[in-house]
């Protein structure tokens, strides 16, 4: 009683709601997608839902055709983000941080809604829904997610690097491309991972701006969850989240390139 005491009575003991939190939140559900990944409808361990996948030509082609949108998806969104964000961090009024409020603000709204209103502006002036209307929301809806960690990444920037390259006689392309660029890659790099896995697993934007005319592969899941076809899902799942895992890693490592030598 008294060690149990001392324990709740120590620091160590804060750490106890988020441990309870990550244990069923986070743990559990990761350690259950493993389980019914790796299981057959009796339990029984194989490997036939992976065999499943590859088998499967429609899954295969949806998984391949949520890489190619979002891949479009990050790209639109690193030419239409790195602009906006380089603008907003060489601000210097007094509604610098009002104006990056209005370009961030579209993240503080659930994107259902953002996704309903596309609806509705496509609706306005009668255009089609389909393919180009899942880009536009697609990157109408991650495109604050690209801008926030440039902008940051700019603002931080140390302005000794800039001034040091126009003393040595760069111009202004030579600043930006050989200086501002390379430093701010971190940024872009987390812009990309903020933008690219989502797209991947999203379904309820396809389903609403193509009027489900257009599977991503996180629909292909959710259909699977919902038919009650817990291990193929699982094994879906875990597929999206080896992607996940290797795309992070890489950025990881691009990261540490680029702080190590970003100016050579």
């Amino acid at each position: 009683m008294r060690n149990l005491y001392r324990f709740l009575s120590s620091r160590k003991s804060w750490t106890l709601p988020y441990l309870i939190f990550a244990f069923f939140f986070v743990v559990l559900p990761l350690f259950l997608i493993v389980y019914f990944a790796f299981t057959d409808e009796s339990g029984q361990l194989s490997l036939v839902n992976f065999r499943k996948f590859m088998a499967h030509p429609e899954a295969i082609n949806t998984f391949i055709y949520s890489i190619g949108i979002a891949i479009i998806n990050t790209v639109l969104c690193i030419l239409l983000g790195y602009p906006a964000a380089f603008i907003l961090s060489r601000l210097k009024s007094g509604y610098a941080q009002t104006i990056v409020m209005l370009f961030i603000l579209p993240m503080w709204m659930n994107i259902l809604i953002r996704t309903l209103a596309t609806v509705a502006l496509f609706d306005f002036f009668s255009l089609p829904l389909g393919e180009g209307a899942l880009i536009f929301g697609m990157t109408y809806n991650f495109l604050p997610f690209m801008i926030y960690p440039i902008y940051n990444t700019l603002q931080k920037m140390d302005q000794s690097y800039i001034e040091a390259a126009q003393d040595l006689g760069a111009n202004s392309f030579q600043v930006f491309w050989k200086t501002i660029f390379p430093l701010s890659l971190p940024g872009i790099a987390s812009g990309i991972v903020m933008v690219f896995m989502p797209t991947i697993s999203t379904f309820a934007i396809a389903e609403l701006l193509t009027m489900n005319n257009i599977k991503l592969f996180g629909t292909t899941i959710q259909e699977n969850i919902n038919n009650s076809m817990w291990n193929y899902g699982a094994a879906l799942s875990l597929i999206m989240l080896f992607l996940i895992g290797a795309t992070t890693l890489l950025t990881d490592e691009k990261k540490e390139n680029e702080e190590g030598g970003g100016l050579w």
